[in-house]
């Protein structure tokens, strides 16, 4: 094999001979060639060996540069520990979309068992302080209009409400921590495949997200879809989500009337809890299909979100939005259901009727002459408590129950339950309050709970109101009804019309109705 430098300077050799045309001068270069080029080649082959050694120079090259990469690298980059490796390794497996659909249900799991179950604590000690103070303020106060205003209307109505304070902040907390770590943004693009299937995209995903929370800022976040058919599907299928106002009215019938008993890993309030959150997103879901079918056909929209990392969530940050969710609760308890249970309190307090505390007096006379001991206190308390019953059936809010109970008698309720869910269609949150204002003026004072209050009323024949299919059909007018007057206001705001904000109001109210009848007719007969 000939030296690398062998044709290059023979090619300029060869070239200088035939530029000169002169034979002396083409014997003078080829005799140095003959002598050169030896030598020339010893000195190369010296230098390369002296460099190289035996390697080739490309390989020896290469060799030493990746040498002193792995020097500096150690300097340069740090491994990540093995159990973060083997972390981001997890979660990329949980991006995939069967690994990522069972865990996105096993975190609504955790979410709805962990809001009974963390939560009862401290609500049976919520509820026994507000029991402790109504019976202080009772014994410290003559029985007279104004002690009944502080206990029966703000303490039972307010209170009533208040009590739930733990499980809603319980469930921010759990829906701060996924939004704060990135997961939401994950669940909005997993349900992607699913909203296409009803005629919407991914960008729908996150205003119904945010609807668990309040329906009015998901509705306002709509402002994001490009498309005006595609929003207004989005804004009609946000108030089926379940609101934190519909928590209280979900926990108290659940609690009181759901066992608590265990299924297995699950608690079956947890269970009962989870199928209402289930059923107002396919009652959601069932909706935009219809009107993405009907009125507001069109193409199916594209959509691209770019996915952030997993991380830590801030506790700063956590805390902070915690303490606003309870701020603005509180704010409302202390506003909006304080007025309103003092109004209803007010309506089921006044007009009093002379006759029946004349009736009341005199029989509670002729028991402490005819009877002694325990039996007169039973006999007492019974007197008393049919003397505030028929109070409050013939007060103001007694009237209106009674004009409205027809209307709502096929599906079980009386016209307390009936007053109730009428003076909630402003705002669904009150009707606790309302249910608390109603029962603790018309029943037994001693009893706190109001859970155990619902469980005792009855109708006059002595058949109990709350029965199962009832109660049933309850959640299930709660789960689909639009009782909100700020999301009215927000949908007439958002569309600029009160065409769809009416029809909403008039779509979900029927459908609750529609839901609430089937099932307490069809369970009343298997029952």
């Amino acid at each position: 094999m000939r030296h690398p430098l062998y044709f290059g300077n023979l090619l300029i050799l060869v070239g200088f001979c035939i530029a000169s045309a002169n034979p002396w001068v083409i014997g003078i270069v080829i005799a140095f060639w003959v002598i050169w080029y030896p030598a020339a080649v010893r000195y190369e082959d010296a230098k390369l060996e002296r460099l190289f050694g035996d390697e080739p120079p490309q390989a020896c090259e290469a060799r030493h540069r990746y040498r002193w990469v792995r020097e500096v690298i150690h300097e340069a980059q740090t491994q990540a520990p093995l159990l973060e490796r083997y972390g981001a390794k997890t979660m990329r497996w949980f991006n995939r979309p069967w690994p990522a659909t069972l865990m996105f249900f096993a975190v609504l799991a955790l979410v709805f068992q962990a809001v009974f179950s963390w939560a009862t604590p401290l609500m049976d000690a919520i509820d026994a302080g507000a029991s402790g103070l109504s019976a202080w303020i009772s014994g410290l106060l003559p029985d007279n209009a104004f002690a009944s205003f502080l206990t029966d209307g703000v303490i039972a109505g307010v209170g009533s409400v208040i009590v739930f304070l733990p499980q809603i902040l319980i469930l921010f907390l759990f829906i701060i921590i996924l939004e704060d770590s990135g997961y939401l943004a994950r669940a909005a693009f997993l349900m992607d495949r699913v909203m296409r299937g009803v005629g919407l995209s991914g960008q729908s995903v996150i205003p119904m997200l945010s609807s668990f929370a309040c329906a009015v800022p998901a509705i306002m976040a709509t402002r994001v879809i490009p498309n005006r058919r595609d929003r207004i599907a989005t804004i009609l299928a946000a108030p089926f989500m379940t609101c934190s106002a519909r928590l209280p009215v979900y926990a108290l019938l659940i609690a009181a009337f759901v066992p608590d008993r265990s299924l297995g890993w699950f608690n079956l309030q947890g269970v009962v809890l989870m199928g209402l959150y289930l059923l107002g997103i396919v009652g959601g879901l069932v909706t935009a299909w219809i009107m993405k079918q009907s009125a507001l056909r069109g193409p199916k929209p594209q959509f691209a979100l770019a996915l952030p990392e997993f991380r830590w969530p801030n506790p700063q940050t956590v805390l902070i939005k915690l303490l606003d969710r309870a701020r603005i609760f509180l704010r409302r308890a202390g506003t909006v259901i304080f007025t309103v249970a003092v109004l209803v309190w007010a309506l089921a307090y006044f007009p009093r009727s002379s006759e029946i505390q004349a009736d009341l007096e005199a029989a509670v006379a002729e028991a402490q002459a005819t009877r002694s001991g325990t039996a007169l206190v039973a006999d007492l308390r019974q007197l008393e408590n049919e003397a505030a019953a028929e109070q409050l059936e013939q007060s103001l809010l007694g009237r209106a129950g009674r004009f409205v109970e027809p209307v709502f008698r096929p599906l079980g309720w009386d016209w307390r339950v009936s007053a109730a869910v009428i003076a909630g269609f402003p705002a669904r949150e009150v009707v606790v309050a309302v249910m608390g204002t109603i029962y603790a003026v018309g029943e037994e004072a001693e009893e706190a709970s109001l859970a155990s209050k619902l469980r005792s009323a009855e109708w006059p024949d002595g058949r109990p109101i709350f029965t199962l299919p009832m109660v049933l059909g309850l959640l299930l007018f709660y789960a689909w009804c639009l009782q909100c007057a700020a999301t009215i206001a927000v949908i007439r705001r958002e569309t600029n019309s009160w065409r769809w904000p009416a029809f909403a109001w008039t779509y979900m109210t029927v459908l609750g109705y529609s839901g609430a009848f089937l099932v307490y007719q069809l369970g009343s007969l298997a029952h």
